[in-house]
């Protein structure tokens, strides 16, 4: 029995070793890694400052459309669309490769967010719900920051050997296929492993959080940190010429690996309320800090912060809203991603009004702190569907 207990408990691991990197693939590779080449696209003329922006921006869109398709995935074809996400996410990633004009370069932008999109909820489900191993979020969710940093440094190398920024995508989508090879024998073998009284225990742990109130802090999150992830390296090479800015993104992915845990650590102590409270206050602080001087330590300290944090909101979250499912007769952890891709998808866009209005991004900085407060704040009313 001992031996079995041991099996079961590799193959929960394994699985969500499988599953992380998947979100290494779709979001660390897909999403994340055009924040850290961005700057030298630009700076080779492959894409101007303008049309960079308009590419991250459609990439959030694409990421919206993603999370509405991602409502039709069910827990038992989940691992389809992993696989989906990942055979996308490389061949999307081949073609920035090549020279491809800007406005193909936009649009490529945009079907990875799709692709994306795909990881972030079909992985969920997968491992969450089909194999059952809740247990394991923190694991999963750790892919994601894995994955900005291998692909930071990836593109630091890049960058000491002199490659462009075509090779340096051709080199990530490479990396993608020999991460995606690893996860094959996992996908395949997605027997459900789910406990019969599943819903039962999720019922019994449900935050006292209004599944509304949820969804819109979600959002709220969202916007909040997205300023800092999309523009981190951009304002580091404006204002910081002399600092690598490859290396600030790596310290956000760093912080972002540990946190997972440490935040489900958190939630389990203090509880869904009072987990997001902190977590959002704390990344609040980050993403203001770079207002109040250009230091290098401020944007140090706001890439640790921030990266340290922003992971932590989505596996707060996500594994609350995956205890509530129950209240609701929809995907809740693909509508969560849908109104995360929202949020994503306003704060650029204030983010560029307030810079033309004000000549900085300091005030876009300052408006994406308050809706981190703001999403924190909305958590503090209780539930009226609480049944435990």
């Amino acid at each position: 029995m001992e031996s079995v207990d041991r099996n079961n408990q590799d193959r929960g691991i394994r699985t969500a070793l499988e599953a992380a990197l998947i979100l290494t693939i779709g979001m660390g590779f897909g999403r994340f890694a055009y924040t850290a080449i961005l700057p030298h696209m630009v700076e080779e003329g492959v894409l101007s400052v303008w049309a960079g922006s308009l590419a991250a921006t459609l990439n959030y869109c694409g990421y919206l459309v993603g999370s509405l398709l991602s409502i039709y995935i069910k827990p038992h074809n989940a691992h389809r669309m992993c696989l989906c996400a990942v055979i996308g996410t490389a061949v999307f990633m081949a073609l920035l490769a090549m020279p491809l004009p800007a406005v193909a370069i936009i649009a490529v932008r945009f079907i990875a967010g799709v692709f994306s999109a795909f990881s972030m909820v079909a992985a969920s489900l997968w491992l969450l719900e089909h194999r059952g191993h809740s247990h394991h979020a923190p694991l999963l969710f750790a892919g994601v920051g894995f994955g900005i940093v291998v692909s930071a440094e990836l593109i630091v190398l890049a960058d000491w050997l002199l490659l462009t920024s075509f090779e340096m995508w051709l080199a990530l989508a490479l990396l993608t296929v020999a991460l995606g090879i690893m996860v094959l024998r996992g996908l395949f073998d997605s027997n459900p492993k789910a406990s019969p009284n599943y819903q039962t225990e999720s019922k019994r742990q449900a935050p006292n959080i209004g599944t509304g109130a949820l969804i819109f802090c979600y959002g709220l999150a969202g916007l909040g940190y997205i300023i800092t992830a999309t523009y981190l390296p951009f304002l580091v090479h404006q204002v910081l010429p002399e600092v690598d800015s490859s290396h600030i993104w790596a310290v956000f992915g760093l912080g972002a690996m540990p946190s997972c845990f440490i935040w489900h650590k958190i939630h389990q102590r203090l509880g869904s309320q009072l987990a997001l409270q902190t977590n959002l206050g704390v990344q609040a602080l980050g993403v203001v800090l770079p207002t109040m001087g250009s230091s290098s330590s401020f944007y140090l300290l706001s890439a640790i912060l921030v990266g340290s944090t922003f992971m932590g909101t989505v596996t707060i979250a996500m594994s609350a809203a995956q205890k509530i499912k129950y209240r609701v007769k929809f995907n809740m952890l693909a509508v969560m991603t849908l109104s995360y891709g929202v949020g994503q998808i306003i704060g650029p866009l204030l983010a560029e009004a307030l810079r033309a209005y004000s000549e900085t991004f300091n005030s876009s900085l300052i408006a994406a702190a308050i809706g981190l407060v703001l999403a924190g704040a909305i958590t503090a009313k209780p539930s009226k569907q609480l049944t435990n």
